[in-house]
């Protein structure tokens, strides 16, 4: 994630991406499990993630080289596949994660300094 002047505050994408990244690394590997946990944790701030965005967010994973899919037969179908998502380098995983960290650290640094002035 390239810094760049006048940055705001963190974007929807990164901050999805960001925590795709977390759900693989708890082993929840399909990408409706990850929509519906995200839904359901960031509804009491009134955020609620379309599917387009969390599926643009896995794919743009892919693309980097951090995520792969992988398709596999579903327990108990004996026909039906679907898709799990695993690391394909985790030490990218690792690096776009401290990145991110240095944009929420500066967008939380800017809504405290709001909260602090104007509040």
């Amino acid at each position: 994630m390239p810094r760049g002047e006048g940055k705001f505050l963190i974007k929807q994408r990164a901050f999805l991406k960001l925590f795709m990244i977390r759900f693989v690394e708890e082993n929840k590997l399909y990408g409706m499990q990850a929509m519906d946990e995200l839904k359901m944790t960031f509804k009491q701030f009134g955020y609620e993630p379309n599917h387009s965005e969390i599926y643009r967010s896995l794919h743009e994973l892919i693309d980097d080289g951090i995520l792969k899919r992988q398709k596999k037969l579903q327990e108990g179908a004996k026909y039906k596949e679907v898709v799990i998502y695993q690391f394909a380098d985790y030490e990218k995983a690792k690096l776009y994660k401290k990145q991110v960290k240095t944009d929420l650290d500066r967008s939380i640094g800017l809504l405290r300094k709001a909260l602090e002035d104007v509040y």
